[in-house]
């Protein structure tokens, strides 16, 4: 088991270094029919058959990786949107057909790697499937995982319907990892362009969280606004309310001078009224101090995340920026690349040609040497 986790592994690099490389050559959206695509699914599905538990059904015994792959949905909710998919797709009948066709929706979406992390991260939901040797139970699945992301730089188009993915066989084609190009030599070149495409995976991480943080942002100062608008309402209610007591203070005032000379029970009743009048027009007031302090508090809060927000998208502009620069670094080694592979082939070419001639002229000397020799024998 431990070889033949090492060698899906050493399958796996291959399979996803290749298709980095000929996709990016390519440059271009790839789709079903890229042959190093289709091989980089095999090794991929051969990755998730190993090691997995034989369930019992009535037709005898069954290894499907689509249960696992259902479970990704429980870890991580953005995968049940690709799962409902692949569950309404028409032309499925089997689980190693839905398997098929949610590796390759995941790798639409760019998120193979992650949900990969999730389910590996969680050894006691995949100890149900897998037995405990398995290459997604030990640490080759962490580093098929990791290697992955890499995968995060190629945009992939599929039409799913119409594809008969239920019977297809998964045989792994070695002979595509066999060929040596003529670009053996620019292994400079290839670094830089890994150092590039590592430098822009990190940047759409940066940009995706930030992007995260502002729509956040966004979301509390909306929360903060409608509770401004609330304030700001009862703010006014509060005044129109003191507005209305002050008057009624004024108009009890005026009725206190004009009956005061009326008896001493009706004073005394207008006393106890206006004292009440004055304890209410007290309270009120003080509610509205308190709505006028939190009102100054809440315009503060909204002030700061403002000024967050600014800052948030001056750094999402200069991330942006620098991610445009990487782009079009990467476009220029590309274009280095393909130079010099066309003046090392044009090296080629013109070493082979003057290999030609050389032999030519060898031969036109043997003959030049035989006619010498039989005219000196004459």
């Amino acid at each position: 088991m431990a070889n033949e986790r090492m060698n899906l592994m050493n399958m796996a690099k291959l399979s996803i270094k290749g298709l980095i490389e000929s996709a990016l050559n390519l440059g271009r959206t790839l789709d079903s029919d890229y042959a190093p695509l289709q091989q980089f699914f095999v090794v991929m599905e051969h990755c998730l058959k190993h090691g997995l538990k034989a369930k019992k059904t009535f037709l005898g015994q069954n290894k499907s990786f689509w249960g696992p792959l259902e479970l990704v949905e429980k870890l991580v909710p953005e995968a049940a949107e690709i799962t409902a998919s692949v569950k309404d797709l028409p032309g499925l009948r089997t689980p190693v057909g839905r398997g098929r066709a949610w590796l390759r929706l995941a790798l639409m979406q760019k998120k193979l790697s992650e949900y990969m992390k999730a389910l590996i991260n969680r050894k006691d939901l995949m100890s149900e499937f897998y037995e405990p040797n398995a290459l997604m139970m030990e640490e080759e699945g962490a580093i098929i995982s990791g290697l992955l992301v890499g995968l995060n730089v190629i945009d992939a188009n599929f039409c799913m319907k119409g594809e008969d993915l239920d019977s297809q066989v998964g045989v792994i084609d070695f002979s595509m990892y066999l060929k040596e190009g003529p670009i053996a030599k620019s292994s400079e070149e290839d670094v830089q362009i890994t150092a590039i495409l590592d430098q822009k995976n990190y940047v759409e991480e940066l940009n995706r969280q930030l992007s995260a943080t502002v729509n956040n942002l966004q979301t509390k100062v909306d929360a903060l606004e409608k509770s401004n608008t609330k304030l700001t309402e009862e703010l006014a209610v509060a005044n129109n309310r003191i507005i209305t007591m002050q008057e009624e203070m004024e108009r009890m005032k005026d009725d206190s001078t004009l009956f005061s000379k009326g008896n001493k029970h009706d004073r005394t009743a207008d006393g106890q009224t206006l004292s009440e009048v004055r304890k209410h027009l007290k309270e009120e007031t003080q509610l509205r101090q308190d709505i006028e302090k939190e009102l100054e508090v809440q315009i503060g809060m909204r002030q700061e995340m403002e000024m967050a927000m600014k800052m948030l998208d001056k750094d999402v502009c200069e991330k942006q920026d620098a991610l445009a620069a990487l782009r079009q670094q990467l476009d220029d080694l590309r274009a280095l690349k393909h130079e010099l592979s066309f003046k090392l082939q044009s090296s080629d070419l013109a070493v082979k040609q003057k290999t030609e001639l050389n032999s030519r002229l060898e031969e036109k000397t043997n003959q030049m040497a035989a006619t010498i020799k039989q005219l000196e024998q004459r």
